[in-house]
């Protein structure tokens, strides 16, 4: 097996989950569905899959074929924001949100909760090599920007690791590599599950971002020390 490692870390990171319409919630390490579509940005490869794009970038499910683990190094703290957006006049004219079914609402106030201060090790493992070579080679030069789940949160370190290319398993690139600067007394590891039993569902599976379905995951919550770094 082969594993590409990626640095997560920033002032303020959002991978949301259940988000809907005014309540923007967080997870507390970073979604399946976010961490996959930083890699998408950093391809250039559109939310929509057409046929002509099968030859030039790997396929959504290919890409979320690959198992995740997230080495939790700085847990962070948790905030929200609470934020308004339109109600009054603007250069003289109403001004607004657009609704769905036309025309403008007034004010609209959002919750949209964050981490603070968080650093995050993400290992993305499978068998193909040359696929993992080439998210690695995207992330040394993305195509597009790449931000912490939202787009004005920026990494505050490089998310590409010159060295995070692996020939190990998932659970030996997170157990080996090296700690980072922000680090916890007790350094957690989340793991995909391959069935339910022990595990906590997580709704993140990418299944098509151009309609925003998702699926459901199993993980396991374990401590660094209790994970194999054989492999």
């Amino acid at each position: 097996m082969h594993t590409l490692l990626l640095r997560l870390e920033g002032p303020l990171q959002s991978w949301g989950t259940s988000s809907r319409f005014t309540q923007r919630d967080t997870g507390a390490e970073p979604s399946k569905s976010g961490v996959i579509g930083l890699l998408c940005a950093a391809l250039g490869k559109p939310r929509v899959e057409e046929p002509d794009h099968m030859d030039r970038w790997p396929t959504l499910a290919t890409l979320a074929g690959l198992a995740m683990g997230v080495r939790i190094d700085k847990a962070g703290s948790m905030g929200v924001d609470f934020q308004t957006a339109g109600g009054g006049r603007m250069a003289g004219q109403k001004y607004g949100v657009a609704h769905v079914h036309g025309g403008l609402f007034g004010s609209v106030m959002s919750h949209r909760y964050y981490l603070q201060g968080a650093s995050f090790l993400v290992g993305l493992s499978g068998s193909d090599r040359s696929l993992l070579e080439r998210l690695h080679r995207a992330l040394a030069a993305p195509v597009w920007a790449l931000y912490l789940g939202r787009k004005s949160y920026v990494p505050s370190t490089p998310i590409y690791l010159a060295d995070g290319l692996l020939d190990a398993s998932l659970t030996a690139a997170l157990g080996q590599y090296p700690l980072g600067e922000m680090v916890d007394e007790a350094v957690r590891v989340v793991l995909e599950s391959e069935t339910p039993e022990g595990a906590e569902p997580r709704m993140d599976q990418p299944i098509d971002f151009a309609r925003r379905l998702f699926g459901r995951r199993y993980v396991q919550v374990l401590p660094l020390a209790g994970i194999s770094t054989e492999g």
